[in-house]
């Protein structure tokens, strides 16, 4: 059932579409899973919210332009790099200064 509360066989019989093809798309819609309180991702996690690869992503942390940790054998990225690196790819961007 969607946050609204209305039942989808409603909504799909209000817009005139089949309620197959409707929850069809919601589930298409629906945001990857994933705790957006989490502290520490993942790789595959840090390159999802980035858009990005997982190989291009280890390229960052490989050259220090992502911070990365070690716990045990697992790397993990920090959540707060992930927005620090878009802050300086903003800044290095010519978008930001585009008119």
């Amino acid at each position: 059932m969607p946050e609204n509360g209305l039942p989808l066989a409603q909504i799909a019989r209000l817009l005139g579409v089949p309620e197959d093809a409707l929850r069809t798309l919601v589930a298409q819609r629906r945001p990857a899973t994933g705790d957006a309180t989490l502290v520490a991702l993942t790789v595959e996690e840090a390159a999802r919210r980035l858009g990005i690869g997982r190989t291009k992503l280890y390229e960052y942390v490989s050259t220090g332009e992502i911070a990365s940790v070690k716990i045990g054998s697992l790397r993990r990225i920090p959540a707060e790099a992930v927005n620090d690196f878009l802050t300086r790819q903003l800044g290095a961007s010519d978008f930001g200064t585009a008119a």
